[in-house]
């Protein structure tokens, strides 16, 4: 019979997998970043090889994540989410969802001026975008529009899709993201009956 420990253990190699295709990002990426050889990384993703310590503080680090979100400790009572930003071609990305899978939620912001030339990409899922503060430039399918504070728009990743930033100034924006294509759903309020 399996302990605690043990089960805690064996979620640990699909966790792994799960966060490396989050960052879409190769094992020999990973290996570069980490130390950590190819084959050791996949044997840890399989659940071939047990993880220790040593190889999971450098996966956290690389991952960003805690060492209890990676062996899916439980919860200590704390609610809040310990945010770690993740820079990637010059942008932040901050999480604000903890778990793997499902709809993640993200806090994005992309410094003003950065002349980034649109590179429109396509992925599976479905994305839902909210403006905070600045001007989002959208380019989505042939569509190429700016987006203003308190504007939200939603859409299949699957359509050709880049955002930056609109001018000179910074942009902040809210992103709910679901790879398989979640939607996101607004309650309105009942009609008052009159």
């Amino acid at each position: 019979m399996s302990t605690e420990l043990d089960q805690a253990l064996d979620a640990v190699g699909p966790r792994l997998r799960d966060l490396r295709r989050k960052r879409e990002a190769t094992l020999a990426e990973l290996s570069a970043s980490t130390g950590i050889s190819v084959s050791t990384l996949s044997r840890l993703e399989s659940g071939a090889r047990r993880p220790t310590l040593e190889l999971l503080l450098p996966l956290a680090k690389a991952h960003g994540v805690t060492l209890d979100e990676l062996v899916g400790a439980p919860p200590t009572g704390d609610p809040r989410i310990h945010m770690r930003p993740i820079n990637r071609g010059g942008m932040t990305m901050v999480p604000l969802t903890r778990r793997a899978g499902g709809i993640q939620a993200y806090k994005l912001v992309i410094p003003g001026g950065a002349s980034r030339e649109p590179d429109p990409k396509t992925h599976e899922g479905f994305e839902w975008m909210y403006v905070l503060n600045g001007r989002l430039r959208v380019i989505l399918g042939e569509h190429d529009f700016i987006m203003s504070p308190s504007e939200a728009a939603e859409f299949d990743t699957r359509e050709p899709h880049w955002f930056g930033a609109a001018d000179d100034e910074p942009v902040e924006f809210l992103s709910l993201f679901g790879k398989q294509g979640e939607r996101a759903h607004l309650r309105a309020r009942p009609k008052s009956a009159d």
